[in-house]
């Protein structure tokens, strides 16, 4: 099928299980032997046996299906560039993080960025993802890349008074360019609106000032008032570093979620991105208990992505504390691999150890943040659900797979055993995007090509942008050493 092509009408017949939407109940239930039949991009029934027609039936016998995955936080066009580089890169002098180092010395070129960008939808499709937050700064092809892959869209493009700037291990500047800044902000509601206009009708706009630490005050308020002038979400990464809760503390006394709910920032519409370090956080040993209370107090949404942070050796404290507050949790891969379901299962493991409680976490409340949680963050009570009227955005898991066997709690066995492994087919709006495991509308393996050749140029520029001069292998070692060197692998 053609993208844009009208999708068929379509029966999935007898299904073994079926993740359903209780509304009343504000949750995800099990339906089994059920049927579920969509059209015109729309689900028209959930329950046991349909009566209507259909063009195309699917025997569900040996399926579960589950509503789509929303990835709440993700850079699609960038992370598969670190894809060896930055899963063990750390800086221990900034409290662990390399985001800083990593940013300024590995830099991608803005023309390779489709190829990225490719391999990320693939792998966001094969893992079920149907909604996705991306967030970049623009690049060509952009839009029509990402409505030719099928995934519904919310494009984000980045913007900030702002960069970061490294002189040294142990400290981070900041290089200033306020009218960039506003230049860049007007680009980028532009595109918003080209993406709105877009004709498959699958993209959307978020707001998103890059960082809270790398925007004035001036334009994270007009920011947050063109969200609301236009009725768009808006997005931002907020508490992600110790580096950066301690610069804010420094310039405003106040921790980066107090400072933000000061100037309006907070509410409905804004997700933070990770709100990992919060002042109660362990690591920061500071005064206040406040941001956890402000953020459910205002309707804040987090978009929660464990694996960057646990690579580093940080964890949110803990994801069912910020549930039980009353924080909408989402989640969202923001590295490379693009696998949600994955994401959701470490998110469940840190949450037990981070909070020292087995009940701190369960695949049912990670899949409600996968999905509904997502979907709220957005502003789009339509997805993440399968339930009448919702749009028909949904995956189908073969519990056939070894992985899956024995199938006695789908949802269960998928986080903890399957995955992507067991995802056989995806629908968005309707139409098929992923039929038996391969990605019906972009090419896989020659996105990956042109990314291995677009990373090795990248590699090559790190002693032009490394602030000590650096080349990669001294920046970030290989896991072994080279043969007949004297050097020693690692990231120590």
């Amino acid at each position: 099928m053609e993208p844009n092509a009208v999708p068929q009408s379509t029966l999935i017949r007898n299904a073994d299980w079926i993740v359903a939407w209780n509304q009343q109940a504000g949750r995800h239930e099990y339906s089994q032997g059920a049927d579920i039949a969509f059209s015109d991009g729309r689900i028209d029934f959930v329950g046991k046996d349909w009566r209507g027609e259909a063009e195309r039936v699917i025997e569900g016998r040996g399926l579960a299906v589950l509503p789509g995955l929303v990835n709440l936080h993700c850079h699609p066009a960038l992370e598969p560039f670190f894809r060896g580089i930055r899963e063990d890169h750390g800086v221990p002098e900034m409290h662990m993080t390399g985001l800083y180092e990593r940013g300024q010395a590995f830099r991608p070129d803005v023309e390779d960025m489709a190829a990225a960008a490719e391999v990320a939808y693939c792998e966001l499709l094969l893992s079920g993802t149907t909604s996705v937050c991306d967030q970049m700064w623009p690049w060509p092809g952009w839009f029509d890349l990402i409505a030719r892959s099928g995934l519904r869209g919310f494009v984000a493009p980045g913007f900030a008074s702002a960069r970061w700037k490294m002189t040294a291990r142990h400290r981070l500047d900041y290089a200033w360019d306020e009218d960039k800044g506003r230049r860049d902000f007007a680009a980028a509601l532009d595109q918003i609106e080209t993406a709105r206009r877009h004709p498959s009708g699958r993209l959307s706009g978020v707001v998103f000032p890059l960082q809270i630490d790398t925007c004035t005050e001036e334009l994270l308020r007009d920011a947050m008032a063109v969200a609301e002038e236009r009725d768009l979400p808006i997005t931002t990464h907020a508490s992600q570093s110790v580096i950066e809760f301690q610069e804010m503390v420094r310039r405003h006394g106040l921790s980066p979620v107090q400072w933000a709910h000061r100037i309006g920032l907070l509410g409905r519409r804004m997700t933070l991105g990770h709100a990992i370090f919060v002042d109660s956080h362990s690591w920061l040993h500071h005064w206040s208990r406040d941001d956890v209370p402000i953020m459910a107090e205002t309707g804040t949404s987090v978009a929660h992505c464990p694996s960057p942070f646990a690579r580093y050796g940080h964890a949110l404290e803990d994801f069912g504390r910020y549930v039980e507050a009353g924080i909408n949790m989402g989640v969202g891969t923001d590295v490379a691999p693009h696998n949600l379901i994955e994401e959701m299962r470490l998110a469940i493991v840190l949450a037990r150890v981070a909070g020292g409680d087995i009940r701190a976490a369960d695949p049912a409340s990670l899949l409600h943040a996968a999905t509904v949680g997502g979907a709220d963050a957005l502003l789009r009570p339509d997805l993440g659900r399968l339930a009448v009227g919702a749009c028909a955005d949904l995956v189908l898991i073969d519990l056939d797979h070894p992985l899956m066997r024995p199938a006695r709690d789908p949802v269960r066995t998928l986080i903890w055993s399957g995955a992507d492994r067991a995802v056989r087919d995806v629908f968005i709006d309707g139409e098929q995007v992923v039929a038996d495991r391969k990605v019906v509308h972009l090419d896989h393996g020659a996105a990956l090509d042109r990314l291995t050749e677009a990373q090795a140029r990248m590699v090559r520029d790190v002693p032009a942008r490394d602030y000590l001069g650096r080349d990669a292998e001294e920046v970030v070692p290989l896991s072994l050493p080279r043969a007949g060197s004297n050097t020693a692998g690692g990231h120590r």
